[in-house]
């Protein structure tokens, strides 16, 4: 089983015909984030059989250079965006020790197993949001829903309203959700800060006999 076997039963369906043809008019007419061939990176990263955490985010960031098809990920040579900032703040509090990709590149995290991926997988250029009602949400919600039925034991991260607004697809006596406020600066105090997701990850890993994330 692949996440190759996913994609190729989804690219069936009429929603996912209709959502590859405004994709492709975007990137002909605007400027989309992230570059068009970085919109599955996440799942290029992280292999299937070594999936353990899916962490969702909303849809990419809409700056130049920001967006790399990792949720809440920005290439090593930029500012950190504020939400990637206070998620490295809440690591150092956490687990007392900083992230290891203070750089703001959480490549190594998708390659411990970490699904990093928005609920949209492309925008326009400095319009947040911008490819919503798209088409995205019923891709990933159908990706959410195949990992809820064939695997076991996989922590679902949910950051805000709109992410933990998908616990209802996901069979809590097979798998694990943690939930808290959105690192965004607008709700960070609401709770993001001291919720302790990840060592609370790491301490569900050890129950399972299966080895931490290095934040």
């Amino acid at each position: 089983m692949d996440w190759k076997d996913i994609f190729n039963i989804e690219q069936e369906k009429q929603y996912y015909k209709e959502l590859e043809s405004f994709v492709d008019s975007q990137y002909k007419i605007s400027k989309i984030y992230p570059k068009k061939e970085n919109i599955f990176k996440a799942f290029e990263l992280t292999k299937y059989d070594n999936l353990k955490v899916v962490i969702l985010g909303q849809d990419p960031y809409h700056q130049p250079l920001q967006a790399q098809g990792l949720a809440f990920s920005t290439p090593k040579d930029i500012k950190n965006p504020p939400s990637l900032v206070n998620i490295f703040k809440e690591i150092n509090s956490d687990l007392k020790h900083p992230s290891s990709c203070l750089d703001g590149d959480l490549t190594p995290w998708a390659k411990q197993g970490i699904l990093l991926i928005n609920t949209i997988l492309t925008v326009e250029d400095s319009k947040p949001k911008s490819h919503k009602n798209k088409g995205w949400e019923t891709f990933t919600d159908n990706i959410i829903k195949y990992i809820n039925i064939h695997n076991q034991d996989i922590i679902f991260l949910l950051w805000g309203a709109p992410a933990i607004s998908k616990s209802k697809l996901i069979d809590t006596s097979k798998h694990y959700i943690l939930t808290s406020p959105h690192p965004s600066p607008l709700s960070s105090y609401r709770g993001f800060f001291g919720s302790k997701n990840f060592s609370k990850i790491n301490e569900i890993l050890n129950s399972l006999n299966k080895s931490e994330i290095s934040w």
